[in-house]
Formats: structure tokens, C-alpha cells, sequence
């Protein structure tokens, strides 16, 4: 395949325009389009990062487990310098609102909505109305700020993380946007352009209490069992909708019981977090995922960490 054809994969599958391309790969928008028409070659180190963006994005990417474990090793390592990363959230107004605002926009934008940062900041912490915006849309964003007000409280009482939060999360979320808001689905679902399948709706409830239990059982490596537990809820998708959004907000619960900073998932990076969920739920390989979430902690570090 030659890099051209590369190239035209990376872009259609990442979303990215191909001056972000071209930013990514650390190079001129000039050299990138020399690439793209094909009047030049990339050199060697550049064609090797186009390899690891080509492999990335069609899922073919191999993590080998020494450098993921070394990474997960980095990772806590950061982590440890911070006592208590619950503690340093609530009692920062800066640090909280920027998880707020962090964890609000991009996780409805993966989810679909038109809002900007700009404009869902103004929502959050303005209460202005947008004009030429939909209702709903602003809506979400206000729940959404609920719920993880909710949430944050919670574990601040050592709250545990049980199927009652989980119901509560969901039910402040989709409060006066559908109708089950706060209850499990009666009806099959499946997840829009996704082949992964979901649960039977009348498993769900079954399904739900085993997750639980799992959820609060030790582990020694804590990143790999919120991956599992990421991934196993949402290929069971228990509500009508929401499920991305309330699945997200269980990762930061058990990240912040595991005193790790909330995994923000950026939303440009959309299109490769479900592939990384994709193939841990069809081939129980969570190489990707645990990759991917260490970054997206990594985010919510640098808000921590101020940086």
C-alpha cells in the first residue's frame, strides 16, 4: 500500500483535516500535501509514524506488554505524588471547574452535540442560553454537570459504586429528555455504527449485578480492570440512551477510587477510542484500550497538575 493510499485511510477513518494530519506527524502542511499528491516521499522516521497512524486507526495496532506495563508504571508513579486526587478536586475551585468543563464538552461531543467549548462553558458556569441551539443540547450539558456534581459528592462520603449510583447518574443525565430516565431498558438496542453486540434486555438487570460485583473487587492492576469494566458496560448498553455518557462517568468513579485523575477522553479522539473498545469487546484484547485510557488520565492530570 503505498503512502499516499495511507494517508487518504488515516484521514476518512480519524476525522482529522490534513493540517492536524500534518501537525501529528511533525511536519509542514507543504510537505504533508507533497505526500498527498504524491510529488514526494516521507522520509524514513516520518514514514514510520504514518505506519503507527495507519495501524492506530484501523485497529492493527500491537501493543507489546512490556511497554504497556512500563507506561501503567509511569502512570502511577505521577499519580502517587498526588495523596488524594478526590480531595485535591473539591477543594480547588479551578481544578473542579475545569474537570466540569472537560469532562461536559467533550464527553457530549463524542455523543453528537454541535456545542462548543466556548459555549458550554457559558452554560456550565453563565447559565446563558444559546442562541440557535437546540434545547435538549443545553439541556444535556446542565445534566451533565449534575450528574458529576452528584457523583464527586458521593465519593467524597465514601459513597460506594453500586447499581443505585449508577441508576441516580443516569436518571439526573437524561432527567426531562426521555421518559425512563434512571431505568434499565425493556427493548433491544444496538450501538449505532458498531457491530459489537448487545445484551439481551432482559438480561440486563442479571448483567448489571455481576458488573457491580466485579467493579468492587480488588485487582492488582487497576488500569486493565476499569478497561474491562468499561468495555463490558457498554457492550451491555443497559439504558436507552446515555449509555456512553454514564459509562464515561463510572470510569472516573473508579479511577478516583483508585486515586487517579478523571480519564479525559478528547473528543477528537472519538473515532480511535471505539476502536480501542471495539476490539477489546470482539476480540477480549484490552491492549488498546488500556493504552488509550492511560492517556486520557494522562489529560486529566495536566488538569491536576495545573499544566
Amino acid at each position: 500500500m503505498s503512502i499516499q493510499d495511507k494517508l487518504k485511510i488515516i484521514q476518512s477513518l480519524s476525522g482529522l483535516t490534513q493540517t492536524e494530519i500534518a501537525y501529528k506527524i511533525g511536519v509542514s502542511f507543504v510537505a504533508f500535501n507533497n505526500w498527498w499528491t504524491d510529488k514526494a516521499k516521507p522520509r524514513k522516521k516520518q514514514e514510520d509514524k504514518i505506519d503507527e497512524m495507519y495501524k492506530k486507526y484501523t485497529g492493527q495496532k500491537e501493543i507489546p506488554a512490556s511497554i504497556l506495563i512500563a507506561k501503567k508504571k509511569i502512570l502511577a508513579k505521577k499519580s502517587e505524588k498526588f495523596k488524594n486526587i478526590l480531595k485535591i478536586l473539591l477543594k480547588n475551585s479551578d481544578i473542579y471547574d475545569q474537570f466540569l468543563l472537560s469532562l461536559t464538552y467533550n464527553s457530549n461531543k463524542i455523543e453528537g452535540s454541535t456545542l462548543s467549548e466556548d459555549e458550554t462553558a457559558d452554560i456550565l458556569f453563565n447559565n446563558t442560553s444559546i442562541p440557535n441551539k437546540s434545547i435538549v443540547e443545553q439541556l444535556e450539558v446542565k445534566n451533565h454537570q449534575t450528574s458529576l456534581q452528584y457523583l464527586f459528592q458521593h465519593l467524597s462520603s465514601n459513597g460506594k459504586i453500586d447499581e443505585d449510583l449508577i441508576l441516580k447518574l443516569h436518571s439526573i443525565l437524561m432527567n426531562g429528555i426521555i421518559f425512563n430516565a434512571g431505568i434499565y431498558r425493556s427493548h433491544g438496542v444496538r450501538i449505532v455504527g458498531s457491530n459489537v453486540p448487545t445484551a439481551n434486555y432482559l438480561k440486563v438487570p442479571i448483567l448489571m449485578k455481576n458488573i457491580i460485583k466485579d467493579i468492587n473487587k480488588k485487582y492488582n492492576d487497576s488500569i486493565n480492570h476499569v478497561s474491562r469494566i468499561h468495555a463490558e458496560f457498554e457492550r451491555i448498553h443497559p439504558f436507552s440512551d446515555g449509555n456512553g455518557r454514564v459509562g464515561r462517568m463510572l470510569l472516573t468513579a473508579m479511577l478516583l477510587k483508585n486515586n487517579f485523575a478523571p480519564a479525559v477522553i478528547l473528543q477528537e479522539e472519538k473515532r480511535i477510542y471505539y476502536i480501542c473498545l471495539r476490539k477489546a469487546q470482539l476480540q477480549d484484547d484490552f491492549s488498546l484500550l488500556e493504552e488509550f485510557i492511560v492517556e486520557a488520565i494522562e489529560n486529566g492530570l495536566k488538569i491536576v497538575d495545573r499544566k
